[in-house]
């Protein structure tokens, strides 16, 4: 098998199992390969880095055990911290940077919200004066 990284025409990347080099180039010229974003059918190899086994002597060692432990206890802290906002807050999506600023500004009753916002609106809110916080991901976008 072989995993390539691919581009649509419209610039969304994603990546692609095929038993060959042959089966990709069969299957993209067939317009079997499609965008799982947009759907397009014209798509590309993008530029990929090489895979490169490890060499055994710069293996990182095995985590210590207490270290595993510290790591297993901040994962559980953080899915409490998101399902404390998820239970006690409102979900707004991608409204999330214009509610906060209607709520900042009293124009819309004061209470806790959460949402979608791209980085650039994160940092436009803060510079406004408004707190904005990420939250940890979900158990699911962990994986």
């Amino acid at each position: 098998m072989i995993r390539y990284d691919l581009e649509c025409e419209r610039g969304h990347r994603f990546d692609g199992w095929f038993a060959s080099s042959r089966a990709f180039e069969d299957q993209a010229a067939s317009g079997t390969v499609t965008c799982p974003l947009c759907g397009g059918v014209k798509v590309a190899k993008a530029l990929m880095t090489p895979g490169l086994p490890a060499r055994r002597e710069t293996a990182a060692p095995a985590a210590d055990p207490r270290e595993r432990a510290k790591a297993a206890a901040m994962r559980e802290m953080m899915r409490k911290v998101r399902e404390h906002v998820e239970t006690n807050a409102d979900y707004v999506g991608e409204a999330f940077p214009e509610e906060a600023r209607r709520i900042y500004y009293k124009e819309a009753e004061e209470r806790g919200i959460y949402g979608e916002a791209s980085p650039d609106d994160a940092r436009a809110l803060r510079e406004e004066g408004i707190e904005v916080l990420p939250l940890p991901p979900s158990p699911k976008q962990e994986n």
